[in-house]
């Protein structure tokens, strides 16, 4: 099998601006026409959204990067969803009095904003035909998406691939063809109660990380061998706190979060690294016999907890959503990193941003190894 490196971009809403700066210090050793350095791009949630904008730029590495660094440069929370004093107060009135309906008058999705604007913002700045078209180049061979399914407690993979590769179907997951739009996109970035779900193929699909039980599948599926990984989880928040009082509702929604969004790919990391040592402890004569290969991981992982980074920047977000957020006891001193996933302004992700081009500086060496670049 030739050697194909996978990009895998994990969840977390604003969290996401920081994969845009470990782009930023890889890109820049790179020559201006270089493809991007991934075979296969595979992302849930805002990662979803992060590969894409990489795919649709796939022959050109720099301007993959530029693109995606001038929008998370450039955000406002109104991009992202409606923020304002009377968007807010509007969609939580339609939710309040379509609470008092039959869903069968009034069958619309259920969330806590409104995020008509993401929509309008993915419509904008997506050429999605140029997807396939850098698959026929040569610059990509797939981009995957991870949604979760409703209906049947799934995770689903839309993927869009060269010829050769084949759906699958696994125990609680599987892959499908077909090309990718933005439909599929607000879907894997629904985050729970937060964002609608969205309705695809007479099918609910939500959020990429809520039913994903093995989030390096999709990409060892689409024929990769190694896997570059960005993780937006941080050593800090397992330190060991000790508590004077029962947590607070909003120190459990970011548990929660946190759970849905990390925890089962930190677990997925920690099989696959079993797998590989058991698979060197058969002799290499045998190792034909058995259905296993080894898959080469990097993981990159910041080095500051980014819901104490949030926190700095709690005054930046809307005044309506503050108010909202404070009604479930999420304010700027709670034990929470809810405010981290719904900070969609640009002060907290260029932050972020920094901080994700400052950790991947000093790893370069070791990443540009990996990628197998030579000069």
């Amino acid at each position: 099998m030739s050697e194909k490196t996978a990009l895998v971009l994990g969840g977390g809403g604003a969290r996401a601006a920081y994969q845009v700066g470990v782009f930023k210090a890889i890109v820049q050793n790179y020559p201006r026409n270089h493809n991007i350095p991934f075979e296969i791009l595979s992302g849930s949630s805002a990662g979803a959204i992060n590969a894409t904008s990489l795919a649709t730029h796939a022959s050109c590495f720099h301007l993959a990067v530029k693109k995606l660094e001038y929008v998370w440069g450039h955000f406002t929370t109104d991009k992202i969803y409606k923020s304002s004093i009377t968007g807010v107060t509007s969609h939580l009135i339609k939710m309040a009095l379509k609470g008092l309906q039959a869903n069968s008058y009034n069958p619309g999705p259920g969330s806590l904003f409104n995020n008509d604007p993401l929509r309008d913002l993915l419509n904008s700045v997506m050429d999605f035909k140029r997807i396939d078209r850098n698959i026929d180049l040569g610059a990509l061979t797939a981009l995957a998406i991870d949604v979760s399914c409703y209906n049947d407690s799934k995770s689903i993979t839309f993927f869009q691939a060269k010829p050769e590769i084949e759906n699958w179907s696994r125990a609680r997951r599987k892959g499908i063809r077909g090309h990718l739009y933005t439909h599929h996109l607000l879907a894997s970035s629904a985050i729970p109660l937060a964002f609608p779900t969205v309705r695809l193929r007479r099918k609910y699909y939500g959020d990429g990380s809520v039913h994903q039980l093995s989030p390096l599948s999709s990409p060892i599926h689409l024929g990769a061998n190694k896997l570059l990984v960005i993780n937006l989880d941080s050593h800090h928040k397992h330190k060991d706190k000790r508590l004077k009082h029962h947590p607070t509702t909003a120190a459990i929604a970011g548990h929660l979060l946190d759970t849905i969004f990390s925890d089962t790919l930190n677990s997925d990391l920690e099989r696959l690294q079993r797998i590989n040592n058991t698979i060197n402890l058969i002799p290499e004569s045998q190792r034909a016999e058995y259905p296993l290969r080894n898959i080469d991981t990097l993981v990159l992982k910041p080095s500051e907890d980014l819901g104490e980074i949030a926190a700095q920047y709690y005054s930046h977000m809307p005044f309506a959503v503050r108010m909202l957020l404070r009604g479930f006891g999420v304010n700027q001193y709670s034990e929470s990193s809810v405010i981290s996933y719904l900070l969609f302004e640009k002060a907290y992700t260029k932050a972020l941003m920094n901080l994700g081009y400052k950790d991947t500086l000093p790893k370069l060496d070791e990443i540009y190894q990996f990628l197998g670049k030579n000069d």
